[in-house]
């Protein structure tokens, strides 16, 4: 990668830690106003950010501030201690006082209630805590990815695509998440790569495999209908945004996924070039 490159991503680095409150120990995601978070007395935080993480670990190994690092841990540690139920499904956020960095509560903004498995925010753990282990070897991220992978895959319908939340009124006759499916498909195929316990570790990938072959069936490509790869994803359903839609995102896990499939066929590191 060329310098220019690094430098602005090293910037961006930068400009997303500023984000961090110390005494919290997180990453401020909705900095404006957003129901039932009453910025700025609150500093919200949603799973989502564990995705960021990825690009404060590049930036401290490539010329920038090594306290990069430290917020990317710190804020993992205190999403895994607050951000989750006691059956580790996850909260899509969670409320914290500003000034004092106490928990306030737990909410769902994009999932169907409080209290559910909103599907793309427990992918998103699932694939946080992976990359936590990747970047980190400590093998408490590694246990807890396999605990929020496990009840997610416990709780998926036959064809392994989710509901856009497993908990859902209607199921089945509620909208699929195949963008979730996307991104847990790519974070399965690493994490069979850290597990020492090869019947488990079998089982991960065989997962994300079959994931993948029901995403590159007929029912999920896109094909002819728009310049998508991928139909089926839910992106905000209570707010009635992008529902059964095609996401960008969807496709680009998607891709990824089939990068690092591919890669683990050649007998090669998902972290190799092709």
């Amino acid at each position: 990668m060329e310098e220019g490159s690094n430098t602005f991503f090293i910037r961006a680095a930068d400009t997303l830690s500023k984000l961090f409150n110390p005494k919290v120990g997180t990453i401020l995601s909705w900095p404006r106003s957003v129901p039932g978070v009453d910025w700025p007395l609150r500093h919200n935080t949603i799973m989502d950010n564990m995705i960021n993480l990825e690009l404060l670990f590049w930036a401290s190994k490539n010329g920038g501030s090594k306290n990069l690092y430290n917020i990317a841990v710190k804020h993992a540690e205190t999403t895994m201690e607050n951000h989750f139920r006691s059956d580790y499904t996850s909260y899509h956020v969670v409320v914290y006082d500003t000034a004092t960095g106490k928990k306030i509560k737990g909410i769902t903004h994009q999932g169907y209630s409080d209290s559910s498995m909103w599907a793309r925010g427990q992918s998103w753990a699932i694939y946080g805590f992976t990359m936590l282990y990747r970047e980190t070897k400590d093998d408490k991220f590694l246990d807890f990815a396999q605990k929020v992978t496990n009840v997610y895959l416990k709780d998926l319908p036959e064809d392994l695509i989710p509901y856009w939340d497993l908990n859902a009124p209607n199921i089945p006759n509620e909208p699929k998440d195949a963008s979730a499916a996307c991104v847990v498909a790519s974070a399965l195929l690493e994490l069979s790569t850290f597990i020492a316990d090869k019947t488990k570790a079998n089982e991960y990938r065989s997962k994300a495999e079959k994931m993948l072959a029901i995403l590159s069936s007929e029912k999920y490509q896109s094909r002819n209908i728009n310049n998508a790869f991928l139909l089926h994803s839910t992106g905000h359903k209570p707010n009635g945004g992008e529902i059964d839609a095609s996401i960008i995102y969807a496709d680009y896990y998607y891709e990824e996924a089939l990068l690092r499939l591919k890669k683990l066929q050649e007998g090669k590191t998902i972290y190799q070039n092709l």
